[in-house]
């Protein structure tokens, strides 16, 4: 299993006097702690580093670790030009880029971006899945594209992804839903949820992969990846709190609120392994770590914590369904391509 950190892009995340600039050393760092992956999330109703600028700033101060979003949200961007900047980030960063998407929300933290972006709200998934096939589409070349909600003729020569990633950068879904489940296995390279239950993942994770069964794909065509929120702490009353402060900050709930909804993790290292080991066994092989610290010295810190985990999170899992992807075997470069079924 394989471990990348999400960064704290958000101002939520930061203490007074925070050099938002440090985000690139915190990229760095871990990096050379050896973690597998950089991920950025993104939003427009809360202040922070928009995420593909975040991603195109860690490209060329970065050599090894994969890149990525976690979530992105399509809908904020005009399709057509989100294919031109994700393709430039691939690029830039010598074909390092996973993109997850999602389509947002629902209530407060997704509806409202779809009226500041002009987007309808309706038919917000067969929309997302129409985006995806449209980048892939452009990526390949394709000089017009006709679905049932976007129709393009005449579709200008675009910027082309790091050579050798026919199809352009693996593309995952983050969500549970059932119709999200079977999507992800008909169309998607990875499946980036965040269930607060191992159990909840192996059911999720069989589903995606009888889709892509039925869609005549192999297990191993999508990555089964975790987003989890993570905090190592050998007080583990104290690290409740923290966590507490941070669910508050950047969600404005607390924290046995967002543990209903969202996997996470807090206490001392072996607690936290043996957390992270069972959505191994669940069948989780690429762990997207986002850190429960305010400030980015507390964020600093949990990263050197997580880094210390690494060797025995590595060795997590066993045989059940090794996918590739990022940094699959212990790496940290993009995994194989594989060819979807369907749009």
């Amino acid at each position: 299993m394989d471990i990348g950190v999400l960064l704290p892009t958000g101002t939520a995340q930061w203490s007074a006097g925070d050099d938002p600039r440090d985000l690139v050393g915190f990229g760095r760092r871990a990096e050379r702690l050896g973690l597998a992956s950089l991920f950025v999330n993104d939003s427009l109703i809360s202040p922070r580093v928009e995420a593909l600028t975040m991603l195109a700033a860690l490209a060329p101060a970065t050599d090894r670790v994969a890149l990525g979003t976690a979530a992105l949200l399509p809908f904020l961007r005009l399709p057509v030009q989100a294919a031109q900047s994700l393709a430039s980030v691939d690029l830039l960063s010598g074909g390092r880029l996973t993109v997850t998407v999602g389509a947002g929300f629902p209530g407060r933290f997704g509806q409202p971006l779809y009226t500041l972006s002009g987007v309808p709200w309706e038919r917000r998934f067969a929309r997302l899945d129409e985006t995806v096939a449209l980048w892939r589409a452009m990526w390949d070349g394709a000089r017009s594209f006709h679905g049932e909600i976007l129709r393009l003729d005449d579709i200008p020569p675009v910027t082309v992804p790091h050579r050798g990633r026919p199809g352009g950068p693996p593309v995952w879904l983050g969500g549970a839903s059932p119709s999200a489940l079977a999507r992800t296995g008909r169309s998607y390279d990875g499946w980036l949820p965040y269930p607060p239950d191992p159990a909840e993942y192996a059911a999720g994770l069989s589903r995606v992969r009888a889709a892509a069964a039925g869609a005549g794909r192999a297990p191993e065509d999508v990555t089964p990846a975790l987003f989890v929120t993570v905090r190592v702490d050998d007080d583990a009353e104290h690290g409740r709190r923290a966590m507490d402060a941070y669910a508050r900050a950047a969600y404005g709930m607390p924290l046995e609120e967002l543990e209903k909804i969202q996997a996470v993790v807090i206490g001392p290292a072996g607690r936290v392994r043996e957390r992270l080991d069972r959505y191994a066994a669940a069948g989780a092989r690429q762990v997207v770590a986002r850190l429960g610290a305010l400030g980015l010295p507390a964020q600093h810190a949990q990263l050197e914590r997580l880094a210390d985990l690494l060797p025995a999170l590595r060795g997590a899992g066993g045989p059940v369904g090794d996918g590739a992807g990022v940094g699959a075997g212990g790496g940290a470069g993009p995994g194989p391509r594989v060819r979807r079924a369907g749009p």
